[in-house]
């Protein structure tokens, strides 16, 4: 993980005391093997390791009670980078605020994009200007792929909005220009997930862990349209192609972004390799700055996000979500190592204990 900024000295902390929802996934193995104790008091604890709805508005949760020791695994308002509409509203925003600068290219790494059903007139403007573009809807509640399917036709558009015109509480979409172009390994797509530790938003202090990995479909990619039910050739969220019988349990379709590497290297060269990699750096930082202002800081919080970033053929990187909650959970020994070592770093640069004594290093861990 790499920074570059200092947080306030903290006291030295012995027998630390952790309380966490979620019991089922390394984090809380990790926890455990430090030699700290769980706690189930409601506010005796030093580190809180929730899951998102346990601190959400509708919790009951006051972040006001907190000691200043106290650190939470989630920001107030999380949601404006992680909910797919208004992660879109922001960087949407963002981008012509650069406008007057010149620099809305800056912001040129997410699809164009439309909220359903409020944007629902604009969107079938652009689809009428541009006929047989594929595009991809997604709703906005839902995750692991649930609910997303991709469209080219017009009566397609018209049946969604009846059916959500049927419902007493209409669903967000967000329906986006499909990227039907992505670079193909072994002919078939695939995804980055990029691990993201937020220390704090004003001032913005981030890491970025070397550790991540590609998640492959399962079905190799065509951009023929009689495929474009094919989830399994599209999508390469794990709970999708865990149901295809050409899921590869041993690998859990990914590879690490170390073997990437090596192969971006024999194939396109280190000018390139670096430059992509660049890129997502800039794409991660520039998705945080979008959000500084509307994410509410407080001094408790930190927060681990998974990004996921699409790879064109021309090696240009594209933001397609940003997760709260990164799956913790492994099904293979190597994804164990991975997020074992994930979660030792994010503690360490929290570094409840005060080990540290304030002094953030640039880079950090394994």
């Amino acid at each position: 993980m790499e920074s570059r900024r200092r947080p306030a000295v903290p006291m030295r902390l012995t027998n630390v005391r952790f309380k966490t929802t979620m019991h089922n996934c390394v984090a809380f193995k990790v926890m455990l093997a430090r030699a700290w104790v769980e706690v189930f008091e409601e506010s005796d604890w030093d580190i809180f390791w929730a899951d998102v709805h346990s601190l959400g508005v509708d919790s009951g949760f006051d972040h006001s009670k907190l000691l200043d020791t106290q650190k939470l695994n989630h920001f107030p308002r999380h949601y404006e980078l992680t909910r797919k509409d208004l992660m879109v509203k922001n960087l949407k925003r963002a981008k012509k605020l650069l406008e007057k600068e010149g620099r809305a290219s800056d912001y040129d790494f997410f699809p164009q994009t439309y909220v359903l059903p409020l944007e629902h007139g604009i969107f079938v403007e652009e689809f009428r200007r541009n006929p047989g573009v594929t595009w991809i809807m997604k709703p906005c509640g839902r995750a692991q792929g649930r609910g997303i399917f991709l469209l080219d036709k017009l009566s397609q558009v018209s049946g969604w909005r009846k059916q959500t015109d049927e419902k007493e509480k209409p669903e967000t979409y967000v329906v986006s220009r499909y990227l039907d172009q992505p670079l193909l390994l072994g002919g078939r797509k695939f995804d980055l997930r990029i691990y993201v530790l937020v220390l704090s938003y004003v001032p913005l202090i981030v890491y970025l862990h070397r550790s991540g990995f590609c998640r492959f479909s399962s079905s190799r990619y065509t951009t023929d349209k009689a495929n474009m039910k094919n989830l399994y050739m599209h999508l390469t969220n794990v709970a999708i192609q865990k149901k295809n019988d050409k899921y590869d349990e041993n690998t859990g379709m990914k590879w690490p972004i170390s073997k990437l590497k090596q192969y971006l290297l024999s194939k396109y060269g280190l000018a390139a390799t670096s430059k992509l990699f660049g890129d997502i750096q800039l794409v991660v930082t520039r998705s945080l700055l979008a959000v500084q202002q509307v994410v509410t800081q407080d001094k408790h919080c930190f927060e681990l996000y998974g990004y996921d970033i699409l790879v064109d053929e021309a090696l240009k990187p594209w933001l397609i979500e940003v997760n709260a909650s990164p799956s913790l959970s492994t099904d293979t020994t190597a994804d164990h190592q991975l997020k074992w070592g994930l979660v030792e770093d994010a503690l360490g640069l929290v570094d409840v204990e005060g080990k540290l004594e304030g002094q953030l290093p640039i880079s950090f861990g394994g």
